[in-house]
């Protein structure tokens, strides 16, 4: 590579060679799919342990290594400690970056202490640390280039979230969502770390980086003060929308693609309106961060259902026409099909038949509420009010399916979905804001979906242009691992108890299962070197669904609710942080 090579460049060169795993998303358009195909669905059943590596850390191990030519880049929860290995010396550790955080920062970390990993681009290995410290680190040598603080989390601003890199810039996010911060996106120079523009989730417009003419919602523009006018008095100042999940990008267009999380607080009597522009997707020009088209989800969230789910482009054909498409499977239960382009609505169906808080969106776009959802009043916190409990809700907070991201395989054109088949009971209460604490007003409980299969979960095989499920396979727990799609026609997934599985991507037979030493919520990837295909995966329950275990919590209604719903997880896997490569016999 040429020192006048832009980011962009080395990004797409390194993505594109399917021997490496350069992203976290797999590639720009969040498929997380290999062209690799060496191991395949008959010869999966085979595959064995080639090795491990423990990275010595407890907690939720969620996102993936990364690996680059003959170095593999591995990262651990909070202390965010990272690891360059050397694959062509067994695993050899070449050098290892070890942050110095001031441990307070894990208080103020909502649903454990994750991060969901590196990202590279122009030589550089870029890691957000826990406490928004974001990190340029020298790949061949770990030395630290520079470093930017993009947050406070003395006022509850932290990071769990991977960054973006698209041409010369990073892409940012922030946590926080529960301790009532107002989210953002910034983007930072590869290069130095200057801070070039930065895009509000709420708030005025020029702060929001939006044309109230040109910026539009299905096709029309928002108008004059879109955020603000949704918001009573100055809530918006401590009104969410984090964005702390995954970010997409299209190349042609020039467009970032990502959600934006739940309004502040919880408690939805606190906060009248739409809160615009909490729940929304965004489409944003990577140059200058001015938003091209919003689609606001779930207006007025009243159960904490974030949508900043992963953003998966695909180009297929719908009515005979070929069209950009943005799919996304949202925490509401919802699974959203857009045209990318124009940020035009074209299905929106229920991704589990659980889902019962709405009876689905209004698709006339001649009708006053298109593109709204039609809110069921039984399970409707707002209507029930406060300090009523709204019993049955489905899905729970942690909605159909959390940040755990899909894959998409272009040889079936089907969406492989880890989800949650859980439901809750919400009872919403006033809170007073105070920097720093948690600003939370609700207490929840959550349990399996009733009248089902018993278990917490299902994977799913989803078509995004019909709406529908393929086929679905239930898990006695979430699924909470990220899913990998390959040429070989299997699908790899893992689930809370540690299994690795592989599944036939047609038809969603079980090809394959390995237990390895803790739950796992990592994202399974793959790579080859010297001609031999490898699939690794990290495990270490934790997360939001993990968190008892995580943290040592055992009262039911902590971790916002998920304590009790998971109790029976200890009696399956203990925590635990490592890396487990499997390989085929020679």
């Amino acid at each position: 590579m040429t020192l006048s090579a832009s980011a962009n460049d080395s990004v797409t060169e390194a993505i594109g060679n399917s021997k490496q795993w350069a992203i976290q998303t797999g590639d720009y358009a969040n498929t997380r799919y290999s062209e690799l195909d060496q191991i395949n669905k008959s010869n999966v059943k085979d595959l064995k342990v080639a090795w491990t590596f423990s990275t010595g850390v407890l907690r939720g191990h969620e996102g993936s290594p990364l690996v680059i030519g003959d170095i593999m880049y591995v990262h651990s929860p909070f202390p965010n400690t990272v690891f360059a290995l050397d694959l062509a010396n067994d695993g050899k550790i070449l050098w290892r970056y070890e942050p110095k955080q001031n441990p307070d920062v894990i208080a103020v970390m909502c649903c454990d202490t994750v991060n969901r990993g590196l990202a590279y681009a122009d030589g550089k290995v870029f890691l957000h640390q826990a406490d928004t410290t974001l990190v340029a680190l020298d790949a061949k040598t770990g030395e630290v280039k520079w470093s930017v603080v993009n947050g406070d989390p003395t006022k509850g601003e932290t990071n769990t979230a991977t960054v973006l890199p698209v041409k010369d810039k990073l892409i940012v996010g922030i946590s926080g969502g529960e301790y009532g911060v107002q989210g953002h996106v910034t983007a930072y120079s590869i290069e130095t770390g200057e801070l070039l523009w930065r895009a509000y989730s709420v708030g005025p417009d020029d702060q929001l980086l939006v044309d109230p003419e040109k910026t539009t919602q299905l096709g029309k523009p928002i108008g004059k003060d879109s955020s603000i006018s949704t918001w009573e008095g100055d809530q918006w100042k401590i009104g969410g929308g984090t964005t702390w999940g995954w970010y997409s990008y299209d190349p042609e267009l020039n467009l970032i693609y990502y959600g934006t999380g739940n309004p502040s607080t919880w408690n939805p009597k606190q906060r009248p309106g739409d809160n615009k522009w909490s729940m929304t997707i965004f489409a944003r020009d990577a140059d200058t961060g001015m938003a091209k088209w919003v689609y606001q989800m779930t207006p007025h969230d009243e159960w904490d259902f974030d949508g900043v789910n992963e953003m998966i482009l695909t180009d297929q054909e719908v009515d005979g026409q070929m069209r950009k498409l943005l799919t996304h499977f949202d925490r509401n239960g919802l699974a959203y099909t857009l045209d990318r382009e124009t940020g035009e609505l074209l299905v929106a169906e229920k991704y589990d038949p659980a889902v019962n808080w709405t009876t689905g969106v209004d698709m006339d776009p001649a009708s006053e509420t298109y593109g709204r959802p039609a809110v069921v009043a039984q399970y409707s916190t707002e209507q029930n009010g406060e300090d009523t409990n709204t019993t049955g809700v489905c899905p729970a907070a942690l909605g159909t399916k959390d940040q755990q991201p899909a894959a998409y395989s272009p040889k079936t054109n089907l969406f492989y979905v880890p989800t949650n088949h859980v439901c809750m009971d919400y009872e919403p209460f006033k809170v007073s804001y105070a920097a720093g604490q948690p600003y939370v007003g609700a207490t929840l409980s959550m349990y399996p979906a009733p009248d089902s299969h018993g278990g917490m979960g299902n994977f799913i095989a989803w078509d995004n242009i019909k709406g529908e499920i393929k086929w679905s396979l239930p898990e006695q727990f979430s699924v909470w691992s990220g899913a990998l799609a390959t040429a070989g026609d299997i699908v790899f997934y893992g689930t809370l108890e540690g299994y690795l599985k592989a599944i036939d991507s047609e038809t969603g037979e079980e090809l394959f299962k390995f237990k390895t030493p803790s739950g796992i919520i990592g994202n399974v990837m793959t790579y080859e070197r010297e001609g031999k295909q490898y699939v690794a995966v990290l495990s270490g329950v934790g997360g939001w669904a993990g968190i008892g275990l995580a943290a040592g919590l055992t009262n039911p209604t902590e971790g916002l609710g998920a304590v009790g719903g998971y109790a029976a997880l200890s009696e399956y896997t203990a925590l635990g942080g490592q890396l487990t490569v499997f390989e085929l016999p020679d």
